[in-house]
């Protein structure tokens, strides 16, 4: 079942928006690898660099293959096969009105 939202801030500066959550913000972070920080607020969130500013949320489960079988049951259609990622793996499925929304069972650990 889901258990989580996971929000992205896709930033042209992910180090200064690091600190700036983390520093301004105080925002609890813990690091997934690497100096790569994970927020938590309701959920978790990181900064991932683009090459323009956008946010995108997720949502995350403990096994992605149960919580799709589960949701198909009740109707969800999933616009993306699963795909192995470094971090996790995920797909899609279409928000009614809203476009594609992931869902991820993250391979990282606090």
């Amino acid at each position: 079942m889901i258990k989580g939202m996971h929000g992205l801030f896709y930033t042209t500066e992910p180090e200064a928006a690091r600190a700036f959550l983390r520093d301004k913000l105080r925002l609890p972070a813990y690091d997934s690898g690497g100096g790569w920080l994970i927020f938590e607020a309701p959920g978790d969130f990181g900064c991932h660099p683009s090459d323009r500013a956008y946010q995108a949320l997720s949502f995350s489960c403990d096994d992605l293959d149960a919580t799709m079988a589960e949701l198909r049951g009740r109707g969800v259609t999933f616009s993306e096969p699963v795909v192995e990622g470094e971090w996790g793996r995920v797909t899609s499925f279409d928000l009614p009105g809203g476009g594609p929304i992931q869902l991820y069972q993250p391979k990282y650990h606090r």
